[in-house]
């Protein structure tokens, strides 16, 4: 069934069946998640930054790592990106991306991995969207070594929740044994654990601020270019930080 031959009585049907939705989206007039505790989500989001990747992205091949619902990638799609793969572990959110594509009309490819098995796609992305997954992670760190290594080309679109202090301070290059004071600032890069649940999600494992998040991508080897919304970053690609896999 093409794009044009759903009607809205059939979308309406089949994305009852297909739910619950976390990411909201237009199907042609019918929204999979209008009551979203965040609004119009991820719709707001994608607004703030939208305009940090170019408007058109013809030859252009994008990874979409914790794809959802296909939101990222269909959107990237839509802005005329040659090939588009958004990557999930999750069964029900792959089969909601598949039937949010066929609606939209544009062609990606959805498949079932985790981001610790992007060396088994084989190809290096132009861009490639990493949009709240970290502190999903029980390996956050290994996730953007990973990234570095098998599956970004040169674009890292990176965005997590942050908790904890906002600002920034530079840290020196190392610290000695005696030092304690510093680990006491609410500045000094900090990934806070939560060993149960966050916001009724178990899966929430890591909440860091933003030094310690910055910290993180530079320390995989990406190079922070601009950050267009608060929890997100257009990163690229420089060397990797000592001890790095």
């Amino acid at each position: 069934m093409g794009s044009d031959e759903f009607t809205s009585e059939e979308i309406e049907r089949r994305v009852r069946e297909l739910g619950p939705w976390f990411q909201n989206m237009d199907l042609k007039g019918v929204p999979t998640a209008p009551g979203h505790f965040l609004g119009d989500y991820p719709m707001v989001k994608w607004r703030k930054f939208s305009r940090a990747i170019p408007e058109s992205l013809e030859g252009t091949t994008v990874l979409d790592v914790g794809c959802n619902a296909g939101f990222y990638s269909i959107e990237l799609k839509e802005r005329g990106a040659s090939r588009v793969v958004g990557i999930d572990i999750d069964d029900l959110y792959l089969e909601q991306a598949r039937f949010a594509a066929r609606v939209r009309g544009v062609e990606v490819d959805f498949v079932r991995k985790s981001v610790y098995e992007v060396a088994d796609l084989r190809e290096r992305f132009d861009i490639v969207l990493f949009m709240g997954v970290l502190y999903h992670l029980r390996h956050p760190l290994l996730a953007l070594d990973l990234l570095f290594e098998h599956a970004v080309s040169e674009i890292l679109v990176f965005q997590s929740m942050l908790r904890g202090c906002g600002d920034l301070e530079e840290t020196e290059d190392d610290y000695p044994f005696s030092e304690t004071g510093v680990f006491e600032r609410p500045w000094f890069p900090k990934l806070h654990f939560m060993e149960k649940s966050y916001s009724g999600d178990p899966t929430n494992w890591w909440l860091p601020n933003r030094s310690c998040v910055e910290a993180m991508l530079r320390s995989s080897g990406f190079n922070i270019r601009s950050r267009p919304e608060d929890e997100v970053y257009i990163c690229g690609k420089s060397e990797r930080g000592s001890g790095a896999l």
